[in-house]
């Protein structure tokens, strides 16, 4: 009969710390329950307040954490009394335009830097990623100066060509990683039967890379969709705004805070992104992990 390998030990006796139930409490079942409590109240919080009436929100009495009456009204004013519909297909416009504007131009970047390797590729990588470290609070003041030059002030073209500045570096530096991980003797034997480079991205890489190209999609959509200080300064009409900019501009009125319309348009202004990561998860995930392993 053989014998374990001192590595197969190991990790059997590791394993076997988690048998008990006890231990499984403490160890795995209280983590997680404390981390889904503090990572979904805010969730909760928002969802029973769009659907609280304006009494229950303003009366100390009867449980906080619970809706007694659910109401609608939250939602037809959002709805009908403001520009919400606007906003939101601003938003998604905008989101959905800057995101394949930045991918493809992240695709050839990446494409170029990584598989390439011309002279100095590493460094231009480095400074592509080091360009996404650059806080935006700091970007906005010359791009602004650029935009009213353009005459672009107040229009969603002045979003969809701001955006990708934050946009493009790190799906840069993500697709590189993922690029990184195919095989180069693909490449190769792609080139020895004349394929050109364009064929070689085209049919070859990208169909690999779709994983990492989604994980970027979704990172760069959901940066999009929830910016705020570019939406904020570059645009001043209700007509034109996104939803994180015209939620907190057109449902405060000085002191007095709409709770309920704001966390209504919040609540359903975070739909679209919750059903996009539901969807794509597992992508999002290998993507991610392709981007990190070497």
């Amino acid at each position: 009969m053989a014998l374990p390998k001192p590595g197969q030990t190991a990790d059997a006796s590791g394993m076997g710390y988690l048998t008990s139930l006890p231990r499984k409490v403490v160890t795995i079942y209280t983590p997680i329950v404390v981390f889904l409590i503090v990572l979904l109240f805010p969730f909760y919080w928002m969802t029973i307040t769009a659907f609280k009436p304006n009494e229950e929100l303003l009366s100390h009495e009867g449980n906080p954490f619970w809706v007694h009456a659910p109401t609608l009204a939250h939602f037809k004013k959002l709805l009908f009394d403001t520009a919400y519909p606007e906003w939101l297909w601003n938003t998604v416009l905008v989101s959905v335009v800057a995101t394949f504007i930045s991918l493809v131009c992240s695709v050839l970047a990446a494409y170029a830097i990584e598989r390439l390797r011309f002279k100095g590729s590493r460094g231009i990588g480095m400074a592509i990623f080091l360009a996404y470290l650059v806080p935006p609070s700091i970007l906005f003041i010359p791009l602004a100066t650029m935009i009213y030059k353009l005459h672009l002030f107040d229009t969603r073209l002045a979003l969809i060509l701001t955006y990708p500045t934050f946009l493009i570096p790190f799906c840069t530096w993500l697709l590189m990683g993922y690029f990184k991980s195919i095989p180069f003797e693909l490449e190769e034997c792609a080139l020895i039967d004349g394929a050109s480079r364009l064929q070689i991205l085209t049919k070859i890489i990208l169909p690999l890379a779709v994983p990492g190209m989604i994980s970027a999609g979704i990172f760069a959509f959901t940066l999009s969709w929830n910016e705020f200080i570019y939406a904020l300064t570059f645009v001043s009409s209700s007509e034109v705004k996104t939803v994180p900019v015209g939620v907190i501009t057109e449902l405060i009125e000085g002191d007095v805070y709409h709770w309920g319309a704001l966390m209504a348009g919040a609540l359903l202004g975070s739909l679209p992104v919750a059903v996009l990561y539901s969807f794509f998860v597992e992508y999002y995930v290998s993507g991610m992990t392709g981007a990190v392993k070497e």
